[in-house]
């Protein structure tokens, strides 16, 4: 795989800074499988019924963390394809509530969610292999603010770092 640097001061808003800091170096690929491991090894080791409770009332279940990282994930990726590929038009934000609400990752089985993840990891990953070098730098706006593909492409892994510390922490 190329090497993906790291985004720079302002390709991104300060708001994503507390993900970027999760995250060093540029063996992006190697980061993305072993984290991908990692969270598998995490739930196996720890088993269904802790899979479905939360660590206190309104919070969500590990499932559900799950689920809310692979649609971050999805989201992230389609902005950073949009946006390599010269698109000019803002994309709007999202509010993660309603979607892990109406995904219902707390009825879905296990293995399916775990899997979801390594499948869009893998996509993650073709995709980055066939862009341009030039098109990582291109900015977009999501969320009311500029953004790059490369910036997008780092925050996948920082905003996973972040629930998995809070998984292994909390949970």
């Amino acid at each position: 795989m190329k090497i993906l640097d790291q985004p720079k001061e302002g390709d991104y808003s300060t708001f994503f800074s507390t993900y970027l800091n999760l995250v060093s170096g540029n063996k992006y690929e190697e980061q993305i499988l072993k984290q991908a491991d990692s969270l598998l090894g995490l739930f196996h080791k720890k088993g269904l019924e802790w899979a479905s409770t939360a660590y206190e009332e309104g919070k969500w279940t590990p499932k559900e963390v799950l689920g809310h990282v692979i649609d971050t994930e999805r989201i992230m990726t389609f902005r950073a394809l949009c946006f390599a590929r010269g698109e000019k038009s803002a994309l709007p934000g999202f509010d993660q509530d309603p979607y892990v609400l109406n995904a219902r990752f707390g009825e879905m089985q296990l293995h399916y969610l775990l899997d979801d993840l390594m499948a869009q990891r893998i996509a993650l990953l073709s995709m980055i292999r066939t862009l341009p070098e030039d098109t990582l730098d291109l900015v977009g706006t999501a969320s009311g603010n500029p953004i790059t593909p490369r910036a997008l492409f780092w925050i996948i892994p920082g905003h996973f770092a972040h629930h998995m510390k809070i998984l292994e922490e909390r949970y």
